[in-house]
């Protein structure tokens, strides 16, 4: 399927992980990607896209930062015309028992997952509002945003707060033929589970690498972890016009591990 021809996507924290799997899965239906991403390696990520054929942009862009979110979507607008689809998946996470989390944890994973996404769809909905044929925001929250964990308040607080922006956005532009919907992946073969695997590990007992891992997926009733493959066919799905009617929304892809 060539669904997204001639429609321009932005995705931040595309150079790798979900992110890097939703920017393929959306070349080899003919969009124009513009990654984003705090780290240089994202210029590296859409060398590897054009290699393949796709129209590609890396950009260095830190979320948290309004003047280099205009940037990203001048940047889009540039190359590619427009912005019509924008994903705001950049994210981090640490992990602290709540009497050592600091300040500066809980400023930096708030500033990023989710004030970064509001200024992402700030700009996005001010591109698209501009164009007048509107479009589709897509906002990474988790399966933390349903059901918080141990020593990560802070990352729970974040991913919740980004499905209140959704639902709020959702109502302000529905108007505009924008729809904004959010997806919580569950456990995902990505860096950032391998991260979690060994300090969330350390932290609930004498797991070596990979253990508690393998614990979780038991739990699963699909009893795999999800690739990134996985979440990028909800996001592309959403992303279409299939999904013209859907809006507010917040999804799971977990393999049914939380179902609600």
């Amino acid at each position: 399927m060539r669904r997204f021809e001639g429609r321009t996507v932005v995705v931040t924290g595309g150079n790798k992980g979900i992110g890097f799997a939703m920017a393929e899965r959306f070349a080899a239906e003919g969009a124009n990607l513009v990654l984003a991403s705090v780290e240089a390696q994202v210029m590296e990520a859409a060398e590897a896209l054009r290699a393949k054929g796709a129209q590609a942009a890396g950009v260095v862009c830190d979320v948290t930062d309004i003047a280099a979110v205009r940037a990203l979507y001048d940047a889009a607008e540039a190359r590619f015309g427009g912005v019509d689809v924008s994903i705001q998946n950049a994210g981090v996470i640490t992990i602290a028992k709540v009497e050592d989390l600091t300040e500066a944890e809980w400023d930096k994973v708030m500033d990023v997952n989710t004030k970064g996404v509001f200024l992402c769809c700030q700009e996005a909905i001010r591109r698209m509002r501009k164009t007048g044929r509107g479009g589709r925001l897509i906002n990474t929250a988790s399966g933390q945003a349903r059901d918080g964990f141990i020593y990560t308040p802070h990352y729970a607080a974040s991913k919740m707060g980004v499905v209140g922006i959704t639902q709020s956005l959702a109502k302000e532009v529905a108007l505009d033929a924008i729809t904004v919907n959010a997806i919580c992946p569950g456990i995902i073969e990505t860096e950032m589970w391998d991260y979690n695997d060994r300090v969330w590990g350390q932290m609930l007992g004498t797991y070596a690498p990979g253990e508690l891992m393998a614990e979780w997926v038991r739990k699963i009733p699909m009893q795999r972890a999800g690739q990134g493959s996985d979440v990028a066919g909800l996001v592309a799905f959403l992303a279409s016009e299939d999904a013209a009617y859907i809006t507010g929304q917040t999804i799971n892809v977990d393999g049914g591990l939380i179902m609600s």
